[in-house]
C-alpha cells in the first residue's frame, strides 16, 4: 500500500512594509525639538536675539531717537530695518523663538511630569541581594530597633518614604529635587505666558503734564507723548480717566541729589467719584485698569505776550532739563500774535517765538548758562526773541522744545533782542510789544501702563527662585536595611539579630556618609534622636565594620 504525501504550499511571506518616512522626520524632530538641550539652545537664542532690542531704539518705545539713529547711520540703517533690528520683540524671528521655546519646554515637562507622579505613588525598590557593594554599608548587631517594624517606624520618624517586604526595610528621600525642578520650568512656562499675555493685551503710554487745570490730561491715545499698544488692543478700548497735576514736591541734598519726590494729582475715573491722590517714585498711582508711574520732573516757564495790538496770550511751556541741577531748554510760541482786530488778518510774517533756557538757581554772576542747585533759590530765564514765520503752517512734523532751524537759517525767522529775566520781570521790544515772566509751574514725566500678565510673571518669578533653591539643596538617595539571625549567636534561639544596612546616593552628595551614619546610629538606639554620631558610636560602628570583615574572610 501506498501512501501519497500532498505538499501543501505556504502563503508566500509579504514583503516587510517600509517605514514611512515622512512620519519617521517628524518623529525625530518632534524628539529634538523636546529635548532639554534644544530647550536650553533655544532660551540662549532668546537671550542673544533680545540684545539689539536692548542696544538699538526701538519704534515702539521712542520713535524720535529711532529717526535720529536714521540720521546718524543713512547707510546701516536699511540693513538693520529689513531684519527688523528696531522692532525686536514684534519681530518674526524673535517671535519664532519664542514660540519654540515654549514648545520644546512643553514637550518636556510633561513626560518628566508624568514619570515625576508615577514615582511618587510607587513604593520604594526592593534592595539588592549584595548590600555590601553599595558605597555605604555597615552591620549592626543587636541593636534596639531589630525587627522591620521598628526600623521601618525610625525612618518614617526622619521623613523618610517606607517600604516593608519581609525582613528587608527600603526607604528613599529626596523626591523635592524633581519636584523643585518641575516646578521651575512650569513657572519658566507661566513667565512666558504672563510675558506674551503682556505683549498681547497690553498698552503703554508717557505723557509730561504740567500743573494746571487747563492742563488737564485724560487718556486718548492722541494726547500721549509717546504710545504703544498690544496687537489685541484697540484704541477705543483704553479705560477712561482724566489727571490734573495739582502740588508737586521735591527735596533735596546740599550737594543737589535728589531725596523724595511727591506729586499730588485730582484723579478723575470713569464710575468712580472724584478723588485726590499722591504717589512718588516707588509708589504709583494705582487706577482701575491702568497704574501711573512717576518717571521725572522740572520746570514750565509761565511767559506772557502782549502783541502791538494789547491782545494778551499766555503760555507755560515745559523746559525740558539738561542735566542734574534741573537746567532747562525750551520754546514759548505765540503763532497767532499780531492779528489785525480790524480785518482779522493774520500775518504769518509777524508770528513771535522765544527760545529759552531756564535756570532754577542761577550763579551770582553771569554767564546763566547752568544751574547750580535744582530747587528755585535764584530762578533766571535767559528768553531770545524771534519774529517772522515760525514754520507751523507748512505740516511738517517738528519738534514741540525748540525752533524751527531751517526757518532761522533761511531768514525767514529774525532775531529781534535777548534779555536775562526774573519772576515778575517784564521785557519791551522794537516794535512795542511786551513780555512778562511771571513764574514757573512744575511738571512731570508720567508713564501710564497696563499690563494684565505682570501678576502672572511675578507669581512665576518667586515660584522659580523656590523651585531653583529646591532642585539645588535637595539630594535623592536610598537605604536599605536587612534583619536577619545572628549567626554567631550562642544559640539559633537566643533571639540575637543581626541588621545589615546599606545606602546609595542617586547623585553627588558630599554629605551622604554622615546622613547615612546618623541613621545607623538611630536605629542602634532604638529612634533616640541623635544629630551626629558620639565617639562611642563611630567606635562601634568601626567594631561592626571589623567583624564583617572577619564574616568576609
Amino acid at each position: 500500500m501506498s501512501t501519497v504525501t500532498e505538499r501543501v504550499a505556504s502563503p508566500p511571506t509579504p514583503p516587510p512594509r517600509r517605514p514611512n518616512w515622512l512620519l519617521a522626520l517628524l518623529r525625530n524632530s518632534w524628539r529634538q525639538l523636546t529635548s532639554m538641550r534644544t530647550a536650553l539652545v533655544l532660551l540662549f537664542l532668546l537671550a542673544v536675539a533680545a540684545i539689539p532690542g536692548s542696544l538699538l531704539p526701538q519704534r515702539a518705545v521712542n520713535i524720535d531717537k529711532v529717526n535720529d539713529w536714521q540720521a546718524q547711520h543713512p547707510k546701516l540703517f536699511p540693513v538693520f530695518n529689513s531684519v527688523g533690528a528696531f522692532e525686536v520683540f514684534a519681530s518674526p524671528w524673535f517671535s519664532a523663538i519664542y514660540v519654540l521655546l515654549f514648545v520644546s519646554l512643553v514637550g518636556c515637562i510633561v513626560p518628566r511630569a508624568r514619570d515625576h507622579l508615577r514615582a511618587l505613588r510607587s513604593r520604594p525598590p526592593a534592595g539588592p541581594r549584595r548590600l555590601d557593594r553599595l558605597p555605604q554599608h555597615r552591620v549592626l548587631t543587636d541593636p534596639a530597633a531589630a525587627d522591620p517594624a521598628a526600623i521601618a517606624a525610625v525612618l518614617r520618624g526622619r521623613r523618610w518614604r517606607v517600604a516593608v517586604r519581609g525582613d528587608t526595610v527600603a526607604a528613599e528621600k529626596g523626591y523635592l529635587k524633581e519636584t523643585g525642578n518641575l516646578v521651575f520650568h512650569v513657572t519658566l512656562i507661566a513667565v512666558l505666558l504672563g510675558v506674551a499675555l503682556g505683549n498681547w493685551y497690553g498698552w503703554h503710554g508717557n505723557r509730561l503734564l504740567v500743573a494746571g487745570a487747563d492742563k488737564t490730561f485724560c487718556n486718548v491715545l492722541q494726547q500721549y507723548d509717546e504710545s504703544g499698544l498690544g496687537p489685541r488692543v484697540d484704541a477705543s478700548e483704553l479705560p477712561s480717566f482724566c489727571l490734573e497735576l495739582t502740588d508737586f514736591q521735591a527735596t533735596y541734598q546740599p550737594t543737589g541729589q535728589p531725596k523724595s519726590f511727591r506729586a499730588t494729582v485730582k484723579v478723575d475715573e470713569q464710575g468712580r467719584p472724584e478723588r485726590t491722590a499722591a504717589f512718588s517714585v516707588n509708589d504709583p498711582l494705582r487706577l482701575r485698569h491702568a497704574n501711573v508711574y512717576l518717571l521725572g520732573h522740572g520746570y514750565a516757564p509761565v511767559i506772557r505776550y502782549t502783541d502791538r495790538y494789547g491782545r494778551q496770550q499766555t503760555s507755560a511751556a515745559p523746559f525740558l532739563t539738561n542735566d542734574g541741577m534741573l537746567t532747562g531748554q525750551g520754546v514759548a510760541t505765540f503763532p497767532d500774535a499780531n492779528v489785525d482786530p480790524k480785518t482779522g488778518a493774520r500775518n504769518p510774517d509777524q508770528q513771535v517765538g522765544f527760545d529759552g533756557l531756564y535756570l532754577p538757581t542761577a550763579p551770582d554772576s553771569p554767564p546763566y548758562v547752568r544751574s547750580s542747585y535744582p530747587a528755585e533759590r535764584n530762578p533766571r530765564l535767559n528768553l531770545v526773541a524771534y519774529r517772522g514765520n515760525l514754520g507751523m503752517d507748512a505740516g511738517i512734523p517738528g519738534s514741540v522744545y525748540r525752533l524751527d532751524q531751517r526757518q532761522i537759517a533761511s531768514g525767514k525767522l529774525k532775531q529781534v533782542g535777548a534779555k536775562v529775566m526774573k519772576p515778575g520781570d517784564s521785557w519791551t521790544l522794537d516794535d512795542g510789544s511786551k513780555v512778562e515772566f511771571l513764574g514757573t509751574r512744575p511738571y512731570v514725566t508720567l508713564s501710564v501702563r497696563y499690563d494684565p500678565g505682570e501678576l502672572i510673571v511675578l507669581g512665576g518669578a518667586v515660584a522659580l527662585l523656590i523651585g531653583l533653591m529646591l532642585s539645588l539643596t535637595s539630594r535623592r538617595r536610598r537605604v536599605w536595611f536587612r534583619v536577619s539571625a545572628n549567626p554567631d549567636a550562642a544559640s539559633p534561639t537566643d533571639g540575637s539579630s543581626l541588621v545589615e544596612a546599606g545606602g546609595l546616593p542617586r547623585a553627588d552628595y558630599a554629605g551622604f556618609a554622615d546622613e547615612f551614619d546618623q541613621l545607623v546610629t538611630a536605629v542602634r538606639n532604638g529612634g533616640a534622636e541623635s544629630t551626629a554620631a558620639t565617639s562611642g558610636d563611630a567606635d562601634s560602628v568601626a567594631g561592626d565594620r571589623g567583624a564583617e570583615r572577619e564574616r568576609t574572610d
